[in-house]
């Protein structure tokens, strides 16, 4: 066969071979997706079929605008805590309008181009914040495997822990026996799974067959305890405001929370794409339009009242490793999601909520990773580990805003040494087949946006030679941006050597 006839025999297979792969991908997406969905909507005080809306307009409205082709959005874990903290103190019908003008900021903010900037937030707090997320969840989480309801937080959920260890009457088994029980069946089941797991059903979920297991055992041996709660159609799910919806937008309080959600929503977001760019060699992001696609897809959410929503890397991730190629795949799961709803309803209402509790337990302990810590301790110092014990203490003993706003106050303090001379200066030269970047000043976060639009636009296969001669202070963020750049140029066998002082290549991990 001629080099042309393999050629456009190759360019003919390619948009099958393609759509074998998204649909094949959607549906382990979507089977992650359906207990995480419903999960964090219980964690959100909501009902779950308002986490299951939120994947259904991640899936199919975002997964067609969005920005980053394999990033899957849906309910995230990382707004959790902050939506049942909002729907406490001002019940779910205030949360449509704040998420309506949470989504609103977040297109002008893609429209603005402004989606560099988040990605300029310090990988101390934006780690401690989710390590914060993560232990508030288990802790709540904790009570939802008994039977209970979560407390109106963390310290409050953490001081009744022991209480309710206390009150299982072994010999007596009740409900509460019951469903914890079925709890630590997930539990037990997700763990073996991660661990134990053949390799040829890698992808099959864990959270999936934890929930499958309860499930089974409960409806097999009729155990009275809590189940979830879903409408008979979803259609009434997707209810539409009246006239007066925008009407608590007039409390300034309200307005700060659709603020905090925008801005939280939106690092998490961009965050997850950054990470998931790194998983593949495909069509990288574009920041803004996926900020872009996100403001439109929470402000459907708002509409229909459902849960806000992020890019999630769980989900994202378990899209890449399934062979995904196209954004198609995660259209196709928020499909998937819509289908199962519509038609299989009376499925969703036999599975326990003690073992969406337990599926929590577990995505809450992954968030709390003490490897983050220990990483920045070793490769940058004290501050940013400070940064980082800060951003999470205040996380769970305070709330998610004043966590993060104080994280990123102490991470302005990195600067004070260098405030006299913050200047930064990115200059490109051509050096034959080769690129030169020259890199003078401080390289802060504030210089971040500028950096990293320079070094995304040399092209692949090229090699480049970056000269920090002229820098006299890098600081943590930047420092991990350019070691992250650095390992994906060099993973696809590109060329790159690092010069400059001493103390400024012992942060690059990767600087040779």
């Amino acid at each position: 066969m001629s080099t042309a006839a393999t050629a456009a025999q190759a360019e003919g297979s390619g948009p099958f071979r393609f759509l074998a792969r998204d649909f094949t991908a959607s549906i382990v997406v979507f089977l992650v997706a359906m207990p995480l969905c419903m999960g964090i909507a219980i964690a959100s005080g909501v009902p779950p079929e308002k986490g299951l809306v939120t994947g259904i307009i991640g899936g199919i409205v975002v997964g067609v605008l969005a920005g980053s082709p394999l990033q899957v959005s849906g309910p995230a874990a990382g707004l959790a805590v902050i939506v049942f903290e909002f729907v406490r103190d001002n019940g779910l019908s205030a949360l449509g309008p704040v998420l309506v003008l949470a989504g609103a900021l977040q297109f002008v903010a893609g429209v603005a181009r402004l989606g560099g900037v988040f990605r300029a937030i310090s990988p101390a707090v934006v780690h401690g914040m989710l390590a914060g997320i993560g232990a508030l969840i288990v802790i709540g989480q904790f009570h939802i495997l008994f039977d209970a309801k979560p407390m109106s937080s963390g310290i409050e959920n953490l001081a009744m822990m022991p209480a309710r260890v206390l009150g299982l009457t072994p010999f007596d088994l009740r409900s509460t026996e019951l469903a914890l029980m079925l709890g630590l069946l997930t539990i037990g089941t997700m763990i073996a799974w991660d661990k134990l797991k053949p390799s040829k059903v890698s992808l099959v979920p864990g959270a999936l067959l934890g929930v499958l297991a309860a499930t089974a055992v409960a409806w097999g041996a009729g155990l009275d305890v809590a189940r979830i709660t879903v409408p008979d159609s979803i259609a009434a799910a997707f209810a539409l405001p009246d006239g007066g919806f925008l009407g608590p937008l007039t409390q300034p309080s309200l307005i700060v929370s659709a603020i905090a959600i925008a801005f939280i929503a939106s690092a998490e977001t961009l965050l997850s794409a950054a990470a998931v760019d790194r998983m593949h060699d495909g069509v990288r992001t574009d920041y803004n339009k996926e900020l872009r696609a996100q403001g439109i897809g929470n402000l459907l959410c708002g509409v229909v009242n459902a849960l806000p929503m992020t890019g999630v890397i769980v989900r994202s991730s378990a899209n890449v490793q399934a062979g995904a190629k196209t954004r198609w795949s995660a259209v196709a799961h928020g499909a998937w999601i819509l289908g199962f709803v519509a038609l299989l309803p009376w499925l969703l209402r036999e599975v326990p909520m003690a073992a969406l509790g337990g599926v929590l337990v577990v995505t809450g302990w992954k968030l709390v990773s003490l490897k983050h810590v220990s990483h920045l301790f070793r490769a940058h110092g004290v501050m940013p580990a400070l940064i980082w014990v800060a951003t999470f203490l205040l996380v769970v003993t305070t709330d998610l805003l004043t966590g993060v706003l104080v994280g990123l106050a102490l991470s302005a303090l990195e600067l004070l040494p260098h405030v006299r001379n913050l200047r930064f200066r990115v200059g490109e030269k051509p050096a034959g087949e080769a690129v030169r970047l020259e890199l003078e000043g401080a390289a802060t976060f504030l210089g971040l946006t500028r950096l990293t639009t320079a070094l995304e636009q040399i092209p692949p296969s090229k090699s480049v030679h970056v000269d920090m001669g002229g820098v006299h202070a890098i600081d943590h963020t930047t420092a991990e941006m350019l070691n992250e750049w650095l390992s994906r140029r060099r993973s696809r066998g590109d060329e790159v050597t690092v010069t400059g002082p001493a103390p400024i290549l012992k942060s690059l991990a990767h600087a040779a």
